[in-house]
């Protein structure tokens, strides 16, 4: 059962839980959530890591409510245009990170293939554990993966941690 746009927009839940609309794209809407979480990333960025963290983790849990709140709603299981998920994702990924241009493309870029790939643990957790929470965990280790890589190419000096 599709959803309609209207659905969405009047539920403040599913409304957030779709990324202030960005999910009902019909293009990629989870690219399309991801690019949204750049400028919220951006008034983030500036914030100390451990209150970045604490916000992180508060987005996180109003995720799981959001999206649980919205699959009820919607009566539809973790449906492709939910992009809370990836605003928690892309943020994981950033953490400790520089918000210059080339970082947040490779943030951006790596985020969206591990999201994209699922690789394990990941796609076990996208079949296996339902409800908000299972909407936001597969992001959760998605965007961990894409942050490993990241960190790990500042480490190896392949890219400066200034951009």
């Amino acid at each position: 059962m599709p959803v309609m746009p209207s659905q969405v927009l009047r539920c403040p839940a599913c409304f957030l839980a779709f990324g202030f609309g960005s999910g009902l794209s019909p293009w990629g809407p989870g690219t399309m959530g991801t690019l949204v979480a750049i400028p919220m990333f951006l008034l983030a960025a500036p914030l100390p890591v451990p209150y970045y963290l604490g916000a992180t983790a508060l987005l996180f849990a109003a995720g799981v409510w959001l999206c649980g709140r919205c699959e009820k709603k919607l009566g539809v299981s973790d449906h492709s245009g939910m992009v809370w998920d990836e605003f928690v994702g892309f943020f994981i990924t950033m953490t400790a990170t520089q918000p210059t241009l080339l970082n947040i493309a490779l943030g951006f870029i790596f985020f969206r293939l591990f999201d994209i790939l699922k690789p394990w643990p990941i796609t076990w957790f996208d079949r296996k554990v339902h409800g908000g929470f299972g909407v936001m965990f597969d992001d959760v280790i998605a965007g961990l993966y894409a942050w490993c890589v990241l960190q790990g190419l500042f480490a190896l000096g392949i890219v400066s941690i200034n951009g």
